[in-house]
């Protein structure tokens, strides 16, 4: 795009991202809007005194200097300090062959942090477990990416422009079940657990 400059930053340190690695999306130029109207604070915390804008997207750029957007930083899972991004492993469960449509969302942990919930709607007719899933993963993704909850459900959430409700939700719900450390708890947006009766299906489908 003319007159239009774009990086890839490590979100931690600052400094752009080594060739292949997941960062945030920095854009600068005259396709960059001057700031949000009336909002000064909001319009700081995306935009710099140096112009480029944040975009919130987490993308890689490859040898020929080609962006992937592989997420965003609001959703990324950070798990025992390895950032899991549901965008990444979506597409990979897309793979299966019963799965029709996935999302993942993070789950607070006291140990981990937040561990990795994937919600499953399967292709019409087609059965299978948690425990199927997971062991399709195996091998084929790293272990901290492997999820830890699986749900299957038949529609999701959405917004009033269409797109799926994740964790920007800021009522959440609380779901239980027996584990094998004693009871473990999951918090979803409230939406979630309302929509998908997550509470009945802990007890029927998650093998903790």
């Amino acid at each position: 795009m003319p007159h239009t400059e774009a990086q890839i930053v490590n979100m931690e340190l600052g400094t752009m991202a080594e060739l292949n690695t997941p960062g945030e999306l920095w854009i600068r130029g005259y396709c960059v809007m001057l700031g949000y109207w009336g909002e000064p604070q909001k319009t700081e915390e995306v935009i710099g005194q140096d112009k480029w804008y944040r975009t919130g997207d987490i993308a890689t750029m490859d040898e020929q200097g080609f962006c992937k957007i592989v997420g965003r930083s609001k959703d990324m899972i950070i798990r025992g300090g390895e950032n899991i991004y549901p965008t990444e492993l979506e597409d990979f469960l897309h793979t299966h062959p019963k799965v029709q449509e996935v999302q993942v969302v993070g789950v607070k942990d006291d140990r981990m942090g937040e561990e990795v919930c994937a919600c499953i709607q399967l292709k019409s007719g087609e059965e299978t477990t948690p425990e199927e899933i997971k062991a399709f993963c195996k091998g084929k993704i790293s272990h901290f990416k492997i999820p830890r909850y699986i749900v299957f459900v038949t529609s999701y959430p959405l917004t009033i422009s269409g797109k799926v409700c994740k964790m920007e939700q800021t009522r959440e719900g609380q779901i239980a079940g027996p584990g094998t450390e004693g009871q473990v708890a999951l918090t979803l947006p409230q939406g979630w657990v309302q929509k998908f009766k997550l509470r009945e299906q802990m007890e029927r489908h998650l093998n903790l």
